[in-house]
């Protein structure tokens, strides 16, 4: 049975570690952080956490009721960073735009953390903001329901996809990301015009274009379809 998390004030009456620490929630998530960018998430456990805190691992139960708890946590903090960074400029477009790569670029600065919570649903605070937002720009922009639902569905998956994808590249080992990154010159760019011709006639493009997120693309080509989508709605 899981433990009962401590309500919040009376986690702040307990004594700071032994080097002084008072530990909180921010405090656990931040340093969690902290060591799936240094460790990946093999190394992130409740023993390896309370080291790194000075604390008896135990004590992060008050907090959480587990690790899995502390991964929507991780997840949460994450969207939390993108919303203090994003301003609504009342055009939607522009702030959907803005938004998605706000997510996208708090993921992929924590890439190890990104493979571990872009798929979840958290149902925490920073999560239920976004989500209200994103659909309050588009119902403010003139979106009927149905269709508000599902650009935003889209909209959210698609950020989410982008980020796992490039977050996984991001957590490779240097030696095999160089090696994947090299590949479209060492060999799809040596690729005969006999027996791959539309690849041979790309192929500088793509030794470049390959290299770089698709994400900015994707979003805009989401816009598009959604701008058509109101347009057709108003006429």
């Amino acid at each position: 049975m899981p433990k009962p998390v401590v309500p919040e004030d009376k986690r702040r009456r307990r004594r700071p570690t032994k080097s002084g620490t008072v530990l909180s929630e921010e405090l656990i998530v931040e340093t969690a952080l902290r060591m799936l960018r240094e460790h990946g998430s093999a190394g992130l456990t409740a023993r390896r956490l309370g080291l790194a805190l000075d604390a008896d691992p135990s004590t992060l139960y008050r907090y959480f009721r587990g690790m899995d708890e502390l991964t929507l946590a991780i997840g949460d903090a994450l969207i939390g960073q993108a919303l203090r960074g994003w301003r609504r400029t009342g055009e939607w477009r522009a702030d959907l735009r803005s938004f998605g790569l706000g997510i996208h670029a708090a993921y992929l600065a924590h890439p190890q953390a990104a493979l571990l919570t872009t798929n979840r649903v958290t149902g925490r605070a920073h999560e239920l903001a976004a989500d209200e937002a994103v659909l309050d720009v588009l119902r403010t922009a003139g979106f009927p329901l149905p269709d508000t639902v599902r650009i935003y569905h889209a909209f959210i998956d698609q950020t989410l996809a982008f980020a796992a994808l490039d977050a996984a590249s991001l957590a490779l080992p240097s030696d095999s990301l160089h090696a994947d990154e090299d590949m479209w010159r060492s060999t799809y760019a040596r690729l005969p015009a006999t027996t791959h011709p539309r690849i041979a006639e790309a192929a500088p493009l793509l030794a470049t274009r390959m290299l770089d997120s698709a994400y900015p693309t994707a979003l805009e080509m989401l816009l598009d379809s959604a701008a058509a989508r109101l347009d057709a709605f108003r006429d």
